[in-house]
């Protein structure tokens, strides 16, 4: 939901940053799976319940990804870099539910799949339509700078990554949040089926 209006406004930051990282050495495929190995240590901290060292990597894996993608726009982008980009995306992002299960399995396990139930909803839903807006080469002006076609929704990158920050902060309420998450998540799930499907049904007549 706050993707299209936060972009415009870190990305003369993320700019700065990847110029002084494009150096020979340095590429934004690099970047994408450093942040990604950062990222995974979240899954141990957590399932320890070092939720503020969770929060620290969680939070490098979020400045990475944007740094790889404002590499390429510098460099080029490719096909293969924003595959494994947003690959490796959907797998931060169901680790982190996991890691809290982990934690307590008892009080979060249950939330935590509910989670991750939503979270197929958004992922498959938005990965459906966008290889099909590639095929119909359907534009996108909200997110032009994307390797590929980026449907919105009421639950989008910065609002996930604000519940985990939330989960970290407060991981006593991890249930709720991801109680009251999840069902955003499917209103976002049901709302891009319905206009991904109207959207593509009128392409046939």
């Amino acid at each position: 939901m706050f993707d299209r209006y936060l972009h415009p406004r870190v990305k003369p930051a993320l700019n700065r940053l990847a110029a002084a990282l494009d150096k020979p050495g340095i590429t934004p495929d690099g970047l994408t799976l450093a942040g990604f190995a950062l990222g995974v240590l979240a899954l141990p901290f957590l399932a320890l319940g070092w939720y503020f060292a969770a929060l620290a990597v969680i939070v490098l894996n979020r400045v990475a990804d944007g740094l790889d993608g404002a590499l390429a726009r510098r460099r080029g982008l490719t096909d293969a870099g924003g595959f494994l980009d947003i690959a490796l995306d959907f797998l931060f992002y169901a680790l982190v539910p996991f890691g809290f299960a982990l934690a307590a399995p008892a009080e979060n396990a249950l939330a935590a799949a509910w989670l991750l139930f939503a979270f197929i909803g958004t992922g498959s839903s938005f990965l459906a339509f966008a290889a099909l807006a590639a095929k119909h080469e359907i534009d996108n002006p909200g997110y032009a700078h994307k390797s590929f076609y980026y449907i919105g929704g009421l639950t989008e990158g910065a609002e996930t990554i604000a519940l985990f920050v939330l989960c970290c902060l407060f991981p006593m309420h991890f249930t709720l949040f991801a109680w009251i998450f999840g069902a955003l998540c499917w209103l976002t799930t049901t709302t891009r089926i319905w206009s991904g499907y109207q959207t593509l049904k009128s392409l046939t007549r």
